[in-house]
């Protein structure tokens, strides 16, 4: 869909314009050179400027027709108070070929934070001119700007102009802004389930960058289909929600399009957003990979899809603040075959990467590594676990899905067997079902695990439910099956250790009961094992590779024709030597034991 003035604009033009759609920007692309024909020869068409909205992720979310006074978001009806960058550049034409921004634009950059101001002056249907803005010059003041030259469109610095954008991000994010002493989003939690499940919400808001004002329950044993909580209680909160200058109420559970409608309608000029759309929110701040980005907008468009008709003010493409930000489109009037076009697009590309990571993990099982992957809820320690471990420099903070995307080291355990350890998202309770099947290529790191170490918040009051939940997930995804081993982290932290029958007791960030963990490790990965003789020629080098990379060498002898050794190999190893070898030249000694 074009917005903005299109009276008397010709069908074929519009028809170009809204091919801009289909297109997608790589990760070093500030600028899409191809975009540039387009919106030249739209310019001159229809002497108007044209303006594109352009997402992280490289999408394309927004294409208007006017001049600088209309040229403008769709829909956008307020920010909230939101500290950060909106991920969007707003790229747009001047029709008297000067590529010098207005104070209009600069104004427009401050007032929406947009991740970039882009003039384009255009003549004769070329581009002649591009100058850019962004946000952040000066560290003490996020507000301040800084102009490009303007500069030939061929010789546009893409990927510094991108590395504009990061610092313009840190510098926003580090300095809060404040509009007439404004604090950040105000939200209003609601749940018809129990004050732990608040808790747990508050968190969630608290890390997507809103402050809770108010907290209201209503004990129901199921949502009421049309408004969530009854008309009578809707009413009392839309008053609730106008004395307190409430921004956004979030709603603990997934709501139907008729809830969110009927909802939005009596709370006017509130923003409501769903458990889901929350979480989602979190994951889209997270998102750093390409695998990661194109995760999540799957996950967003999956979602939104069947809900547009029930989206409002949070279906504003950029209205800003929980719900809104992301790569997926999410505007009101989106046209439900171009999402699942481009639905179907986004998958293809994922299928690349997971091929990508199926050649990956096959390479592994050919070198017989194993692989042990670290689960378990949401800011448990799993990634300060993973740094103590192998020493890695995974991103590692007090907050809700610090971790999305998978980091993955070598480590050697005491017994000198080497194994890869892997830091995966965290769970939650009532976790969207879009994103566990979203992040099936990430989550199948877990399912082809050979052991999973589950850690747990010793400090955490529900720890017995939050096992439960993760527990529950990984049968969801078929590794139920998989060797567990319990860790109990955080232990410096709590005042009274739960007690857990057969775990490990840690500390991550002291290193107390590390040296434990690793050995409860290497035994249940060698009980996974069986012990055979094994004779090697000296010509073998392969065989003997694998034996001292893989295997648990018990004992090593010499003969005339080769080695002798008796040791401990998994089936998998023992099949491989078995075809190296020769199976007279492997004796099994007992059966492995599967515990």
């Amino acid at each position: 869909m074009i917005y903005g003035n299109i009276t008397g604009v010709r069908k074929n033009v519009l028809d170009r314009l809204e091919s801009l759609y289909d297109l997608t920007a790589s990760g070093e692309e500030f600028l899409p050179l191809e975009l540039l024909p387009v919106l030249c020869e739209a310019t001159e068409d229809t002497g108007r400027e044209i303006c594109v909205y352009l997402g992280r992720g490289g999408i394309i979310l927004e294409v208007s027709i006017g001049d600088q006074n209309t040229v403008g978001l769709h829909a956008v009806r307020r920010r909230g108070n939101v500290f950060r960058l909106c991920r969007v550049r707003c790229i747009h034409t001047h029709p008297n070929g000067d590529a010098r921004l207005s104070e209009v634009d600069i104004s427009a950059l401050r007032s929406l934070l947009f991740d970039s101001m882009v003039a384009v002056g255009v003549q004769d249907a070329k581009a002649v001119g591009v100058q850019a803005a962004f946000l952040g010059e000066d560290e003490s003041n996020p507000l301040s700007v800084y102009r490009t030259e303007v500069t030939k469109p061929g010789r546009i610095p893409q990927l510094a102009w991108l590395e504009r954008i990061e610092n313009a991000d840190r510098v926003v994010r580090a300095s809060p802004i404040h509009d007439n002493g404004g604090e950040r989003e105000k939200a209003l939690l609601l749940s018809i389930h129990d004050e732990g499940s608040l808790d747990e919400l508050q968190r969630l808001a608290e890390t997507a960058g809103a402050d809770t004002i108010k907290r209201v329950t209503q004990k129901r044993d199921k949502p009421e289909t049309g408004t969530y909580i009854g008309s009578g209680k809707l009413r009392e909160l839309s008053l609730l929600c106008q004395a307190l200058e409430v921004d956004t109420v979030i709603v603990d559970d997934e709501l139907t399009s008729i809830q969110l409608r009927n909802m939005e309608a009596e709370l006017m000029d509130v923003k409501v957003v769903d458990r889901t759309t929350l979480i989602l929110d979190i994951f889209a701040q997270r998102a750093k990979t390409r695998e990661g980005v194109l995760q999540v907008e799957i996950a967003q468009m999956t979602y939104q899809l069947p809900r547009l008709l029930g989206h409002g003010i949070s279906m504003s493409r950029l209205g800003g603040g929980i719900g809104t930000r992301g790569p997926g489109e999410t505007q009101l009037e989106s046209d439900r075959r171009a999402i699942r076009r481009r639905l179907t697009e986004l998958k293809r590309q994922l299928e690349e990467l997971k091929a990508q990571r199926r050649l990956r993990r096959a390479k592994r099982n050919r070198n017989a590594v194993p692989l042990v992957a670290l689960v378990g809820y949401t800011n448990t320690g799993k990634s300060t676990l993973l740094n103590s471990l192998t020493h890695a420099d995974a991103f590692a903070q007090d907050m809700l899905f610090a971790t999305l995307d998978p980091l993955s080291r070598r480590i050697q355990l005491p017994g000198s067997r080497e194994i890869l350890l892997t830091d995966t998202v965290g769970f939650v309770s009532r976790l969207p079902h879009t994103l566990v099947e979203a992040f099936q290529s990430t989550l199948e790191e877990v399912v082809s695990a050979d052991l999973i170490v589950l850690v747990s918040d010793a400090t955490s009051p529900e720890i017995m439910s939050q096992h439960d939940v993760v527990m529950e997930v990984l049968k969801t995804l078929g590794a139920d099956e998989i060797p567990v081993i319990n860790a109990i982290n955080k232990t410096d932290l709590a005042q009274s250790i739960p007690e857990f029958p057969g775990a490990v007791y840690i500390s991550a960030k002291t290193g107390d009961g590390l040296d434990k963990l690793l050995a409860a490790i290497d035994g249940k990965l060698s009980a996974r094992q069986r012990s055979i003789l094994v004779r090697v020629p000296f010509s073998s080098g392969q065989a003997l590779s694998l034996i001292y990379g893989a295997c648990t060498v018990i004992s090593e002898e010499y003969e005339d024709a080769g080695y002798v050794f008796h040791l401990k190999a998994d089936t998998e190893t023992s099949e491989r030597l078995s075809r190296m070898l020769g199976e007279d030249h492997l004796v099994y000694e007992s059966m492995p034991d599967l515990i």
